[in-house]
């Protein structure tokens, strides 16, 4: 089955699974991604103030989220919306670090901001808008810092692939690939969760795959379900949007979890996790037979 979707993906060698390539480990500051810890991320969609920063990362962190996400610089489909603090929002993010301890993720976009932003995230994010901003790419792969890949709008899998492999090929493998949801003639939902894009991307692909319900779902009391399929198709982390009072949000409130409903989510998906940690368990004592069995011929 593999060697027909090497065929299939065959533009995009380095981000396949290949016999002598191990499964790629993201390091951020005292952890990895993508290998035995599940990572949330969690985080407001934008920084707005210091004292909504501040409370969301306190609280994330303290139910057990390794990042906190907020967006500094934000692209907006309408010009009158709000489109981020830029430099402020990214110093918030910083003292934000400073005082919880959390890992950063925030979007840069363009390549002349990637410099700037690199400065400040432990992980730098190529929004949805930007998966085939090849410039912008260039620029990311060069900084230095892990890349969050988001899956363009109405991108294939294989597109997705060659944007992977093109921040590969500029000299950075430390890339998270994250479905977000896609757009289809579905209108009930902000966008379709492709949780088979999930599984095919975890059966194929060396990269860590981060799971994100809220953009997916768009509606606040869908992203607590939406996450538990992320982690049962195979996701290695979630990214997701928590606001201390969503309905005032200057931003996609309406996908954004509170914090008590933050904290139900995380108990609610907890024996998922441990369904996988299980599954991840049984697979490495299967291979460590398997290597055994080998090694006695």
């Amino acid at each position: 089955m593999r060697e027909s979707w090497q065929e299939r993906f065959a533009e995009t060698p380095d981000v396949l699974i290949a016999q002598r390539r191990e499964r790629t480990l993201v390091p951020v500051r005292d952890f990895a991604i993508g290998g035995d810890e599940f990572v949330t991320m969690a985080g407001p969609c934008s920084v707005e103030t210091e004292r909504q920063l501040m409370a969301t990362a306190e609280h994330v962190a303290r139910s057990g989220a390794r990042v906190l996400r907020g967006g500094a610089f934000k692209p907006r489909t309408s010009p009158y919306a709000f489109h981020g603090l830029g430099l402020d929002g990214l110093k918030l993010l910083a003292k934000a670090r400073e005082a919880t301890g959390l890992a950063i993720v925030t979007e840069a976009m363009s390549e002349c901001d990637v410099a700037m932003v690199a400065e400040c995230a432990d992980i730098l994010q190529i929004g949805s808008r930007s998966m085939e901003n090849y410039s912008l790419l260039e620029a990311a792969a060069r900084c230095g810092r892990p890349i969050l890949l988001k899956r363009g709008m109405v991108a294939t899998i294989g597109d997705f692939l060659k944007s992977a492999q093109f921040i590969l090929e500029n000299g950075n493998p430390h890339v998270m690939l994250c479905e977000r949801g896609i757009r289809t003639f579905e209108t009930a939902m902000r966008n379709t969760f492709d949780a088979a894009g999930i599984a095919l991307l975890k059966q194929i692909s060396h990269l860590p795959v981060i799971a994100d319900p809220s953009h997916a779902a768009g509606y606040r009391d869908l992203v607590p379900a939406l996450a538990r399929i992320g982690v049962a198709a195979g996701a290695d982390g979630l990214i997701v949007e928590v606001h201390p009072d969503p309905d005032h949000a200057w931003s996609d409130g309406e996908q954004s979890l509170n914090f008590a409903e933050y904290d139900a989510m995380m108990l609610n998906i907890a024996p998922w996790i441990a369904l996988r940690e299980r599954g991840r368990d049984r697979r490495h004592a299967a291979e460590a037979r398997a290597l055994e069995a080998v090694g006695c011929h």
